[in-house]
């Protein structure tokens, strides 16, 4: 059985431990909100945008883009992988690992964009192909961050390195409730994005063409879709981290508990045998 002395530096230690698990909750929690309001704000401007990227196409049957072309036979994905740096994240980057293991095509050539060091090792582990990795703004993302990846992305595309590009990332429905999707960033599929209400068509007109508008504003609807995902998985981790660590916690708790218990219960058999050993030397003094 343990002595007092090792349940008491047991006890310490967890309650050292229970100490960094609450700081980096709050902390999450704190991190959490700002990246939400972030989030919500960027959610409303690509709302926006896929209304007029829609009304262009819509308006314009015969539109001619580099970004509407699907092509014939797809030799090449590239994907865009979101992760986080750091650990202590419960299951979101699991997740994220499963659904690239889920969704990539094993007879096609693929490449991969990793943004966060967790997929990057990740990938190196399954011997994928690295195109581009990003450390350093899985939390906090800028905007110029999306854009200067999405840049390199749009390049490679136009010039016809792949033929698809994918985003995965980790969309936020709620504190406990988060979801790893797949979605196409290009070839552009008009089909896919919410229709324009009627009312709209009508009050909408672009110079110099409908063409040269569309082609303009793709590449800043890629950056803003890309801005908005890192944004809403940097969430997902904070969300994530702060569970984890309030789950911690909770845990430090009972072992605390179980741990105080069980060194009252040597405690009491200390004094009892102290007080039987007096009690037999007083006996045998008599």
């Amino acid at each position: 059985m343990a002595s007092m002395r090792d349940i008491k530096g047991r006890i310490k230690s967890i309650k050292s431990t229970k100490q960094i698990t609450k700081a980096m909750m709050l902390v999450s929690s704190v991190k959490l909100q700002k990246e939400r309001a972030k989030f919500e704000k960027n959610k409303s401007y690509v709302a926006k945008m896929k209304d007029v990227i829609v009304s262009i196409a819509e308006s314009s049957k015969s539109i001619e883009s580099v970004y509407l072309k699907n092509p014939t036979k797809i030799k090449k994905i590239a994907y865009i992988v979101i992760t986080s740096d750091r650990g202590l994240c419960g299951g979101y980057n699991q997740n994220v690992f499963k659904e690239i293991m889920k969704v990539r095509n094993k007879d096609k050539e693929e490449t991969y964009f990793a943004i966060g060091r967790k997929v990057k090792m990740f990938l190196s582990r399954q011997n994928m192909h690295i195109e581009k990795s990003y450390s350093g703004i899985s939390e906090g993302p800028q905007y110029s961050d999306a854009k200067g990846i999405g840049e390199i992305a749009i390049k490679m595309y136009k010039e016809g390195e792949f033929d698809e590009l994918k985003l995965i990332y980790t969309s936020f429905h709620s504190i406990i409730n988060q979801e790893v999707v797949t979605y196409d960033l290009l070839p552009i599929k008009i089909e896919k994005l919410e229709k324009v209400e009627e009312k709209y068509k009508s009050e909408l007109y672009f110079e110099p063409s409908n063409d040269v508008v569309f082609d303009y504003l793709i590449p800043k609807y890629i950056y803003s879709i890309l801005y908005g995902s890192m944004i809403e998985s940097s969430v997902c981790e904070e969300a994530s981290r702060m569970t984890a660590m309030d789950n911690a916690t909770e845990n430090a708790n009972e072992i605390i508990d179980g741990l105080t218990l069980k060194f009252n219960r040597v405690r009491q058999a200390a004094i009892t045998k102290e007080l039987t050993e007096i009690v037999s030397g007083a006996n045998a003094l008599q």
